[in-house]
């Protein structure tokens, strides 16, 4: 068994695998990192594999507690990927973006595909049918854009998440509802019709903890999986035990 750990910029977010059957997943904070997995390790005592991608401040030490129990690998620039890295500064491109590349290679071959991870940021990330990782783009996530216009502004409210009651607000609440969560979805919109204007045979994957809440917003066919990250690390090691 694999227990995949992505470690991102708000939460911990695992899951056990055997083979590439998830199991269970989990999401825990930072400060309980140890404590959470050694709970998972003793409901999941066969697994055998530590594997994580980190996009955040947790230092290695952090792991290094189950050493002695587990196979410990953490993902790397360093590491053989299935596409080929046509990013212009690749040493700069995120683990996760790589591991989210690697796992739309391996899952949907020999068709373009756009990654969304609607997640703190939202990144989008393109691999064409060739295989080639051509770049993407990044912009704020749903809770920074509510965060953005409370800290920024002298008067307007921090809210939190809901769907707009109209597009056109009636008061100052339904105003920044319908401008964060219309805008990231218009955003949204616009690049996949972007994308679509220069690709054909497109595959489109949503994902990150905001997934659930975007997808019946997006006017295009999108698949739409909250775990696809943990899946694609589980993937991503498993290509790397192919090919070392």
């Amino acid at each position: 068994m694999i227990l995949a750990v992505d470690v991102g910029n708000t939460r911990i977010k695992a899951a056990v695998f055997e083979g590439n059957t998830l199991l269970e997943s989990f999401v825990f904070l930072k400060k309980t990192l140890q404590k959470s997995i050694q709970n998972i390790l003793e409901k999941y005592h066969n697994t055998t594999h530590l594997v994580v991608a980190s996009v955040s401040d947790v230092e290695k030490l952090a792991f290094m507690e189950f050493q002695n129990a587990l196979n410990i690998y953490f993902v790397s620039h360093n590491d053989a990927f299935p596409f080929i890295n046509c990013y212009e500064t690749p040493q700069t491109l995120g683990i996760d973006r790589m591991v989210l590349a690697a796992g739309a290679t391996l899952q949907y071959p020999n068709q373009n595909r756009l990654v969304i991870d609607a997640g703190t940021c939202v990144t989008y990330d393109f691999i064409d049918e060739n295989d080639n990782y051509l770049g993407g783009a990044i912009s704020p996530g749903l809770q920074l854009r509510y965060e953005s216009i409370h800290h920024f502004t002298a008067k307007l409210p921090l809210l939190t998440l809901e769907h707009p009651k109209s597009f056109i607000g009636k008061s100052t609440s339904e105003s920044i509802h319908s401008g964060i969560v219309n805008g990231l979805t218009f955003e949204m919109d616009g690049y996949i019709a972007e994308i679509m204007g220069q690709y054909s045979k497109i595959i489109i994957i949503l994902t990150g903890g905001d997934a659930v809440f975007l997808a019946k917003r997006l006017k295009n066919t999108i698949f739409a999986n909250s775990n696809f990250l943990l899946e694609s690390l589980n993937q991503t090691f498993q290509y790397k035990i192919k090919n070392d």
